[in-house]
C-alpha cells in the first residue's frame, strides 16, 4: 500500500534569508521568503517554522498563504538575531492542480551571514538559499 503512495518532488520553490533595510526601527533585518520560481501557482501554502539546537527550541510558528502566484514570492517571518544561532527550519506543504506537495528547508545554525549571499531566484535581491 506504501507503494502505491506518489509523493511529487517539490521543483521550483525555495526559501531563503534576505537581508532588508528596516525604515520603521533604522535597522537591517533578515527576513525569510518563499520563492515560486514554478510556472504554476501555489495554492494553500502552509508553512511551519521552528529553531532548535541541543539546549533551546523556540516554539513553532504558523504561516498560511492562500495562493503564491507563479513567478512570486512571499515573506515568512522576521528572523530575529538570537535565532540565527539555532538550526532553523521551514517544513512546507502545498497543492499545485490538486496534488499535494512537502519539503523541509533547512538554514543551518550561523549561515545567515552576509558572506553566504547569492543571487534569488524571482526576487532580483540577494539572500542566503535554505537546503
Amino acid at each position: 500500500m506504501r507503494k502505491d503512495i506518489i509523493i511529487p518532488e517539490v521543483k521550483d520553490v525555495y526559501v531563503a534569508a534576505v537581508l532588508e533595510f528596516n525604515e520603521d526601527f533604522n535597522t537591517r533585518d533578515w527576513n525569510a521568503y518563499i520563492i515560486n520560481d514554478g510556472e504554476q501557482p501555489l495554492e494553500t501554502v502552509i508553512i511551519v517554522s521552528q529553531g532548535y539546537d541541543d539546549k533551546d527550541m523556540t516554539a513553532p510558528m504558523r504561516h498560511t498563504i492562500e495562493e503564491l502566484p507563479a513567478k512570486g514570492y512571499a515573506k515568512i517571518e522576521f528572523l530575529e538575531d538570537s535565532i540565527l544561532r539555532l538550526d532553523n527550519f521551514f517544513s512546507i506543504t502545498y497543492f499545485i492542480e490538486d496534488k499535494l506537495y512537502d519539503k523541509r528547508f533547512e538554514l543551518p545554525s550561523n549561515s545567515v551571514v552576509e558572506d553566504n549571499r547569492v543571487q534569488l531566484p524571482v526576487m532580483e535581491k540577494m539572500g542566503v538559499l535554505a537546503r
